[in-house]
């Protein structure tokens, strides 16, 4: 597994249920290794504008993606799992994209700290 990948994992859910979802490995965590991954969801009402993505089929990555609807990769939706809660990756997202993904987070990170 690496930075970039759609894995299939189990995810506390807001309703405190554990559901398997779809998540994106954002990067791993140290000292441990655990991973930090956010969700990934079908439903694309939740889109939070200039932080979240999209992948649809019309992406050149969707195809690599392993997802199967068009979906969004939800950056509020974060979680720290250990490796061996993953069931597996079914994809990868392109490299622009993640790192994107990451800038958005970070940025807002930054921005949140000065509050």
């Amino acid at each position: 597994m690496k930075a970039g990948d759609i894995v299939l994992t189990a995810v506390p859910q807001a309703d405190g249920q554990v559901k398997n979802r779809p998540a994106l490995l954002l990067c791993q965590l140290p000292p441990f290794a655990d991973l930090l991954v956010c969700g990934v969801s079908t439903q694309l009402r939740h889109e939070v504008a200039g932080f979240d993505e999209t992948v649809t089929r019309q992406d050149d990555d969707f195809s690599a993606s392993g997802l199967v609807a068009d979906s969004l990769i939800r950056l509020g939706f974060l979680a720290v799992i250990p490796q061996s809660q993953v069931i597996g990756s079914i994809g990868s997202i392109a490299a622009e994209r993640h790192t994107r993904l990451l800038q958005n987070l970070s940025n807002h990170l930054l921005q949140s700290a000065q509050l």
